[in-house]
């Protein structure tokens, strides 16, 4: 969280600066940043700024829950459900047609796509979280369910990690090196072969369509035979990139992808898939691998977070003082037109340093039962269960 909050922190303590957060009354603080950014306040919506109560505790939230929402946790059992049920005894402070259903449970049924299918047939459930690839049309076709869609700016990058050291070298610091194998891919075949095509092609700088700023610098170079010469330029012709992804279906298959286009372009891969619980301990780390990037609604915002020299999630191990330089310039424009001609230089630096191969922008799925509403896909995941309920 301290990089969201960078424009309140103290270069010289990283701690609050003085007088950046100022105490108006009971119910107003007021944030006097140390220079302009617009996505102070975003990144205070984003996942890891969750606000809990001072007395909070994670390990007795079920025995003493504290909130202002109108459910109350009922049971959590990881791997297995989460109930919350409605709080009887709180005025629920939202719209009064808000909160209409009593009950609300989360079943988990594993990453096993085939498992969801079989769980919608047998009235297990009444909405999925998410449906991906084939199995959308799936559940297209099963009775009485109905499908919700949104494009979204969540993503997958391959990257190599310009700090990591392999058999004594860092392959992944030589510019001509990424640019090699971003050359490789077509991003098009990743979208195919990875995401079923339920998405729209990238451009290799993890600036969304959807963003306010995005810049069409149009479509990265794809040439193959140039890839091979560069990387053989590079004295890493014969060198083996192993090639690193977690084991969940379309992240696995993306991987693949991009994998099978490099060893037709004459490089050599090696593909290491490795179980959730595995990866995620060292996902910021590895020297060549792929990562899930979520929807965030400003591009300045991901570009702060993923590729800002020193960031926690700059795992690509990038550091461009050029590009922080406009980038904190861009994160001072309010005016999406004007930060749109800023955006364009950032988005030129990440794809001619090749610093990720960042293939396409998915569109979600999600399916439900009819009758239910409330229940639309979101680009973020978020299910509101507040506004969940059935038709009458």
């Amino acid at each position: 969280m301290a990089g969201r909050m960078d424009s309140l922190v103290d270069p010289v303590s990283g701690k609050a600066a003085e007088g950046a957060i100022e105490v108006v009354d009971s119910h107003t603080v007021r944030l006097n940043l140390l220079r302009s950014d617009i996505t102070i306040i975003v990144g205070m919506g984003d996942y890891p700024a969750a606000i809990v109560h001072a007395e909070h505790n994670p390990e007795d939230m079920i025995g003493k829950p504290i909130g202002t929402g109108p459910y109350l946790p009922e049971a959590f059992e990881p791997g297995v459900r989460g109930v919350l049920v409605r709080n009887a005894a709180h005025d629920w402070w939202g719209p009064e047609d808000d909160a209409t259903l009593e009950r609300v449970e989360f079943v988990d049924f594993g990453t096993d796509p085939l498992a969801f299918v079989a769980g919608a047939k047998a009235d297990e459930f009444d909405m999925t979280y998410r449906v991906d690839g084939d199995f959308i049309e799936i559940f297209d076709a099963l009775e009485g369910w109905v499908r919700s869609e949104t494009p979204t700016a969540n993503t997958i990058v391959i990257r190599g990690n310009q700090n990591a050291e392999v058999d004594g070298i860092k392959p992944y610091a030589d510019m001509r090196v990424r640019r090699a194998l971003a050359m490789a891919v077509s991003n098009a075949i990743c979208l195919e072969l990875g995401f079923a095509d339920n998405g729209t092609v990238a451009d290799n700088h993890h600036v969304a369509p959807l963003h306010p700023e995005y810049a069409d610098i149009g479509p990265p170079e794809h040439d193959p035979a140039a890839a091979k010469a560069l990387m053989e330029e590079a004295g890493l012709g014969t060198f083996e990139h192993e090639l690193i992804s977690i084991d969940d279906d379309w992240r696995r298959n993306t991987t693949d992808a991009v994998a099978a286009q490099l060893r037709d372009a004459g490089v050599f891969v090696k593909r290491t898939v490795l179980p959730g619980v595995t990866y995620w301990e060292d996902w910021a780390t590895f020297p060549f691998s792929s990562t899930e990037w979520n929807h965030r609604p400003l591009g300045v915002q991901v570009l702060a977070l993923a590729y800002r020299s020193g960031e926690a999630w700059n795992e690509c191990g990038f550091s461009n003082a050029e590009f922080d330089r406009l980038l904190g310039e861009a994160m001072s424009l309010a005016d999406a037109d004007q930060r749109r001609e800023v955006m364009a230089q950032l988005e030129t630096i990440l794809r001619e340093e090749g610093v990720i191969i960042q293939p396409y922008w998915q569109t979600l799925f999600r399916h439900h039962r009819e009758g239910l509403v409330g229940g639309e896909m979101h680009p973020s995941f978020e299910i509101h269960v507040d506004k969940l309920g059935w038709a009458v």
